[in-house]
């Protein structure tokens, strides 16, 4: 095993702060990652990880020599593919994780075109709408919807997802169609649970240039998607939900828009990776990949 190898397999161990997570991610026995630290601590003099039952820790020697690892990786992989052509084929495992509705309703459905394009290209697709440690999970790259929280990641922004209020045609003819906020009081939603906090968020529409919101009562509450849109369908309240989750409702009138000109502020969506100075080609032409998927199937501002 040559010296960037290894580099890189301490790199992960430090990152996983755990043997069996880094070999489990590399794809190699927890003994051969064990033995190759083990190696590479006694080529430098120095101890690199401080090693207990339940967790593995940079030393102050291995801090500054892990930093300099990855100065070192990243220029060599720079360096690696300095001579490539535009036209080589990107190649190898891309491990992406994606919420749930995405995943399963545009992604999946679009991803034979993706591998014509890339034949050598092998995807791990991840489809959850919980909180995803890209070093610890081992995924290269999330995509997300809505606020993103201040982290080390690099945020490419998509665009914007657009938001609409819509009802049950059996709904709205119980207690009327409302078409101002004034018209709220005697309406009721489905309450939406985050699933990140189980913080259920008030009712939002933006008049005047501001962001209003207003608390609608509720005899449920859930926190997916599907639930949702299916608590929605059987006249159990207003909802705010991305416009492509109920295009095909919508068309069949099986559920009704309302309140057009006041629609809650559109979503961002944006895909996060790790801070690298050098980005994958094959997670650079996925991404290139997605953009315009997006832009086609969610109709992003």
């Amino acid at each position: 095993m040559d010296r960037i190898d290894a580099l890189r397999i301490f790199a992960r161990v430090a990152e996983c702060g755990s043997f069996t997570r880094a070999a489990d991610q590399l794809g190699l026995p927890r003994s051969t990652v064990s033995t190759v630290v083990q190696v590479l601590e006694a080529r430098v003099g120095a101890r690199l990880l401080h090693r207990t039952t339940r967790r593995v820790s940079l030393t102050p020697d291995g801090a500054d020599f892990h930093d300099r690892s990855l100065r070192l990786i990243a220029e060599f992989e720079e360096m690696e593919g300095l001579f490539r052509t535009a036209a080589a084929r990107p190649r190898g495992l891309l491990r992406v994780n994606v919420p749930g509705r995405l995943g399963r309703r545009v992604i999946a459905p679009a991803l034979p075109d993706f591998f014509a394009r890339y034949p050598d290209i092998r995807l791990d697709l991840g489809v959850t709408d919980r909180p995803v440690d890209l070093v610890e999970d081992g995924v290269d790259a999330v995509v997300r919807v809505g606020a993103l929280a201040d982290s080390s990641l690099i945020a490419r922004r998509l665009g914007d997802l657009a938001l609409i209020n819509c009802a049950s045609p059996a709904y709205l003819a119980r207690h009327g169609v409302p078409a101002t906020p004034d018209d709220l009081a005697g309406h009721e939603e489905v309450a939406y649970a985050s699933p990140l906090n189980g913080r259920v968020e008030p009712w939002e529409y933006v008049a005047g240039g501001a962001l209003h919101m207003a608390h609608l009562p509720s005899r449920i509450a859930v926190n997916n998607a599907e639930s949702y849109i299916a608590c929605c369908l059987a006249g159990l309240g207003l909802i705010q939900i991305p416009a492509y989750d109920v295009r095909e409702h919508l068309a069949a009138g099986d559920l009704v828009e309302v309140m057009q000109a006041f629609r809650a502020p559109p979503m961002p969506i944006a895909v996060l990776y790790p801070h690298r100075r050098h980005m994958s080609r094959r997670l650079q032409v996925f991404i290139d990949w997605l953009e315009p998927l997006f832009r086609a199937r969610l109709e992003l501002q």
